[in-house]
């Protein structure tokens, strides 16, 4: 049975799905303004890894999660780039799904917008409105929050807690600093959409609501996000969703914990803002998905060149084994007193199952396959390997890939033959003499992209794989 951590009761429960055999998840996606970070990629890799796993154990999985391509941050980037909102947004859902495609991250079942809800947003609005549940103020709507009597039961915090730190900001006009915006006036140059409270774009949190009701209805089994979402974003989405649908919105909560970059905080302002777009470049992707599920989703996972290096070791330690295996299968045969190793699989299968169901613990996963691989690596230096011993290594090396989501083996067709690069080298050199320092630049960016490592030497340029 499945277990998994549930932020709602603070505790560990054994999953129990509305209807048998399905699972209906929705995560928080990102505001499509720019390329993904390495913190938007934790949570895209991590539940995918949950999504694989509920698939592998039989179950259908309805995974949808959403972008946000209406927003301030989508607003201010419009004024400065001077395109339409729509424009922006439909070039970042584009990269957004280059980026996670190269992490192997599977296509959700669906990824709804915003813009294509908004009748659904208003409707959903009015209805809290007619309910008393919100109110009109100056053009803008906000949720009445003391009159939802379970708010702040996500993320444990007390009414009177939250009154300490809030305030009412310029030119807003709410009953109670704790409220919350449902739809906000436009402002002159906006985006915009009529409303029967005027012109304007719902608030933040009124989005993934109607989303996730129109989707998979009024009650889900999961609802997940990064840590960071769980106050103010899902304590609001709980209170205005069960305001609305006079039901649970949510029976489990899955948060997955916070990235650090070196140790410190990711931020623009400390310089250490690292975009997927870019470290893709530099980096082979199935081995920064293999170091983001080296870590359980829970715990907070530090970034650096050095992890991931190690990351990298292990998933070479895990192919390797597999490639080895592969070609005792040529020479394998039939005999049938093998039957200890056919033992040993199964126990490390049952190992990688059981730590699977204890909260999709992927770090310990890993370990699981790194038995495999020593496991296998002891075998291939038997005398005679057995035909079922090699097939049976091949189904669990398989399902271990397919479940982590992490290929068994790398993209060697991108990768450059020897002749290739000492070809671009002769050709760069050429272009270098000839001034066209242009093509010299463009063979350079080139060879960089495959971690080709140029070096001086008397004898002349020589090359090294990073």
């Amino acid at each position: 049975m499945i277990t998994l951590y549930n932020t709602l009761t603070r505790q560990k429960e054994p999953f129990k799905p509305m209807e048998q055999g399905k699972v209906n998840m929705y995560v928080c996606g990102p505001t499509v303004y720019n390329y993904i970070h390495i913190g938007n990629a934790r949570p895209a890799i991590n539940y995918d890894v949950v999504r694989r796993y509920f698939e592998y154990k039989g179950y259908e999985v309805n995974y949808v999660s959403n972008f946000t391509d209406v927003d301030d941050k989508l607003i201010k980037r419009s004024k400065e780039l001077n395109e339409s909102v729509n424009t922006i947004a439909d070039r970042y859902i584009k990269a957004f799904y280059e980026d996670v495609g190269a992490l192997n991250v599977k296509k959700a079942t669906s990824n709804p917008r915003v813009m294509d809800h908004m009748d659904e947003i208003i409707k959903f609005i009015k209805e809290l409105v007619d309910e008393g549940y919100a109110y009109e103020s100056g053009g803008d709507v906000y949720f009445r929050t003391r009159k939802f009597d379970d708010y702040g039961k996500l993320s444990h915090q007390s009414l009177n807690d939250l009154k300490v730190g809030a305030r009412i900001e310029q030119g807003e006009q709410k009953e109670d600093a704790l409220d919350f915006t449902l739809w906000k006036k436009a402002k002159e140059g906006e985006i915009s959409w009529d409303s029967p409270f005027g012109q304007g774009r719902p608030g933040w949190h009124i989005e993934c609501s109607v989303m996730a009701y129109h989707e998979l209805g009024a009650t889900i089994d999961i609802h997940a996000g990064g840590t960071d979402l769980q106050f103010p974003h899902h304590e609001n989405e709980i209170a205005q969703s069960e305001a609305h649908n006079h039901a649970p919105f949510a029976n489990y909560w899955m948060h997955n914990g916070f990235i650090n970059i070196d140790n410190e905080k990711m931020s623009k302002s400390l310089g250490n803002f690292v975009l997927v777009h870019d470290i893709i470049k530099e980096i082979d992707p199935d081995v920064l998905r293999f170091f983001m599920i080296s870590v359980h989703y829970r715990s907070p996972i530090n970034y650096n060149m050095e992890l991931v290096d190690a990351a990298k070791s292990g998933l070479e330690r895990v192919r390797n084994s597999y490639k080895a295996i592969e070609e005792r299968e040529e020479i394998a045969t039939d005999i049938e007193n093998q039957e200890e190793y056919i033992e040993s699989i199964d126990q490390i299968l049952q190992q990688f199952e059981t730590v699977m169901d204890d909260d999709f613990n992927t770090a310990n996963a890993i370990t699981a396959w790194f038995d495999l691989a020593k496991l296998a690596n002891k075998y291939v230096l038997e005398n005679t390997t057995s035909t079922r011993v090699i097939n049976r290594f091949k189904e669990v090396y398989q399902i271990f890939s397919d479940v982590l989501g992490v290929p068994l083996k790398g993209k060697e067709n991108d990768v450059l033959l020897d002749e290739q690069i000492e070809a671009l080298i002769e050709e760069r050199e050429d272009a270098r003499k000839r001034k066209d320092f242009e093509r010299a630049d463009v063979i350079r960016d080139e060879l960089k992209e495959q971690n080709i490592i140029l070096e001086d030497t008397p004898q002349g340029v020589r090359f090294k794989r990073g």
